[in-house]
């Protein structure tokens, strides 16, 4: 009997012959694509690639668009599983409108590079080593493009870097470079060296720059490399110098070189705030010694400051500005002063402000060029400056720190357009009194065409008065008046000695007191003495009085000087120059009624602004008072000034001209008839 057959030595069903030739097929292909790939990374270890040198310049080349050569040694193989890359000289070349020929180059460069992070997703260096590497970092001008973002079409897109676990740099030094602002910079990387993604310090670097065309120098530091080679925040903070300024800005960036619509903290401080915005030729009067800090945003063109605090001098200054950096720079302003010291308000007109403090008004006059004993400074416009960009400002002072006068509640709104300067309205209170004016400085037109329009509204004297010897307690007169001048010229002094209009100053009825003490060496006592009878052991009871002056070619004439009180009219004439600033004035009193005190003789102000002087003059003088300075005595008075100022309560016949700011040919006496006492002074030069 047979015995029973076992699984093993049943016989094997028939297979199919097409799929086991195919499953041949298949081995073999795959062992012929493993032995290929394994004989090419054979071929590339053992020849470490080089052959590929120029395959690599022209793949690449393509790809981007851009020349790409290595001059030196090149290398690129699979060491086993990663991509080695060596390249001694490269240098890959910039877009044709850049202004450097290269974007990148290097001395060597050595990575090992993850293969498929070239094909999916983020790139991933496992290593870097780069030596004497150069980059140049480009925006064309319009700011579309940049060097960075490769291939012709597309906007520039913001910088970024490759995931680098382990990185050695050295001697790498990078240029950026924007038109728009315009804004260069060439800076040099400290050396880098990094482990496990992780460089462990803050990467610092330094350099030197132009902003339009001030030199600044920068040091910055990126406090989170880590974060930043992993696409995360970028700490940042930067100390730059320049003009004699130190400015830090710090903050937190999405990406390295992205800075817009990311707020940053900036602080500023320096000798002179004028200085630092010259930097972008915006041109302001100069400062003290100044320190702000402020939250910048940039916005495409525009940098916004907002929260800004701060002092300047002695003075605080709060607020936010704006400026616009289109094809026409553009700076709007709204801020705030608690408290102006004076001596900070002196650059307004031309006078620095250090001088001041130290040496006084006449020193700072003569510092801007102005003549010996003058006031008026010199300081030019800066026609070219004001002429390249437009402003808007609106300032609000609280309190101005000053001895004599008491100034509060300061608006002011500035306009420049095209080279014209208007401040308009500009308002204070002055004294329980308010003043309002309307200035324009017109570039435009050559030499410059200036206007002034200053108006004061009933004003007591005074408080206004009290720091020049009149006693509050029992003057209760009140004074207003309007200043209009239209001249020609470049600075101030120069557009007064041009200028022609009038002066005028109007006192209603009130009483008048003065302590004997002095004026800037001006004995305002002794000449309220000489003016009034007595010895002041009561007040002045005055009627109404004008000071007035016609002014033609800088010469101010008295048109008229007229004061009646209840015991006296006094009257004056004369005049000064704003020229030169030589005073000439002679003034006298003649008593209404005949007191043994009312002969006293004529008193004459002369010298100039800055020191004038006090004395007697006989009387035949008084007809004289002027001619020196080339003042007619008799001529036809200005047409048209009549209620030059506003006439207000005015009740008497006799002191409506007065009131009005007439001239001296619309004067008239008590009984109505014309006056013959004023003359009809005209500032005509002889």
């Amino acid at each position: 009997m047979d015995a029973p057959l076992h699984s093993d030595d049943r016989e094997a069903p028939p297979g199919n012959p097409h799929r086991a030739r195919a499953l041949r097929i298949l081995r073999n292909v795959v062992l012929v694509l493993v032995g290929a790939i394994f004989a090419v990374w054979l071929v590339l270890f053992v020849t470490k690639g080089r052959f590929l040198k120029h395959s690599f310049e022209r793949i690449a080349t393509s790809m981007t668009e851009r020349k790409v050569s290595v001059s030196g040694d090149f290398q690129l193989y699979f060491a086993p599983l990663r991509i080695k890359f060596v390249a001694e000289g490269l240098d890959v070349a910039n877009p044709q409108w850049a202004k450097r020929p290269s974007f990148f180059a290097a001395r060597r460069m050595e990575a090992r590079i993850a293969p498929l992070s070239l094909l999916f997703g983020r790139r991933h260096f496992h290593s870097l080593d780069l030596t004497q590497g150069e980059a140049d970092l480009e925006w064309d001008a319009a700011h579309r493009h940049n060097t960075w973002t490769f291939g012709s079409s597309g906007t520039g897109k913001p910088l970024e870097f490759p995931r680098i676990d382990r990185a050695a740099v050295s001697g790498t030094r990078i240029r950026y470079s924007d038109p728009q602002m315009p804004l260069t910079a060439d800076l040099l990387v400290d050396p880098v060296v990094s482990t496990d993604a992780r460089i462990g310090k803050a990467v610092a670097v330094r350099g030197t720059g132009t902003l339009r065309s001030t030199p600044f120098r920068v040091e910055a530091r990126l406090l989170t490399p880590d974060a930043t080679v992993n696409r995360g925040r970028n700490a940042l903070e930067a100390h730059i110098r320049a003009a004699n300024n130190v400015i830090d800005v710090s903050g937190t960036l999405p990406s390295i070189a992205d800075v817009e619509r990311v707020p940053l903290r900036a602080r500023a401080q320096g000798r002179d705030l004028s200085e630092l915005l010259g930097i972008i030729d915006v041109a302001i009067p100069q400062t003290r010694r100044y320190a702000l800090k402020a939250q910048m945003v940039k916005d495409g063109e525009t940098y916004r400051f907002t929260g800004m605090t701060g002092t300047f001098g002695q003075s605080d200054l709060s607020g936010r500005f704006t400026v616009t950096n289109a094809k026409r720079l553009r700076l709007d302003a709204t801020l705030a002063t608690r408290r102006l010291d004076i001596v900070d308000a002196a650059p307004f007109i031309g006078y620095n402000p250090d001088i001041v403090a130290s040496k006084g008004a006449v020193a700072a006059a003569a510092a801007t060029g102005a003549g010996a004993q003058r006031v008026l400074p010199d300081a030019a416009l800066p026609v070219e400056a004001m002429q390249r960009f437009d402003a808007g400002l609106d300032w609000k002072v609280g309190v101005v720190r000053s001895r004599n006068v008491p100034v509060q509640d300061i608006s002011l709104r500035l306009a420049l357009e095209q080279g014209r300067l208007k401040l308009s309205p500009l308002t204070f209170s002055m004294a329980r009194g308010d003043v309002s004016a309307d200035l324009v400085f017109n570039t435009r037109q050559r030499p410059s065409a200036v206007s002034y329009d200053i108006r004061l509204s009933p004003t007591p004297m005074g408080r206004l008065l009290s720091g020049y010897g009149v006693a509050e307690a029992g003057t209760s007169g009140t004074i207003r008046g309007r200043i209009k001048l239209e001249g020609r010229g470049d600075t101030i002094h120069d557009s007064l000695a041009t200028a022609s209009g009038r002066l005028a100053f109007v006192m209603p009825q009130g009483t008048f007191w003065t302590r004997n003490v002095q004026l800037a060496e001006l004995d305002l006592g002794t000449f309220a003495s000489k003016m009034f009878e007595g010895k002041l052991k009561k007040p002045v009871e005055i009627n109404c009085g004008l000071v007035a002056f016609t002014v033609r070619g800088g010469l101010a004439a008295a048109d008229p000087i007229l004061i009646d009180t209840s015991k006296n009219v006094i009257t004056g004439r004369g005049g000064f120059s704003f020229d030169t600033e030589a005073v000439d004035l002679a003034i006298r009193a003649d008593g209404k009624k005949f007191s043994l005190f009312s002969g006293q003789s004529p008193v004459g102000i002369h010298g100039h602004f800055a020191k004038p002087s006090l004395d007697i003059v006989s009387k035949q003088l008084v007809g004289r008072a002027g001619v020196g300075l080339g003042l007619a005595v008799v001529a036809t008075p200005v047409a048209g000034l009549l209620a030059f100022v506003d006439v207000g309560d005015a009740k008497s016949a006799a002191c409506g001209p007065v009131l009005a700011g007439a001239t001296a040919a619309a004067q008239r006496t008590s009984r109505g008839k014309p006056r013959d006492d004023l003359g009809k002074a005209d500032s005509r030069k002889k």
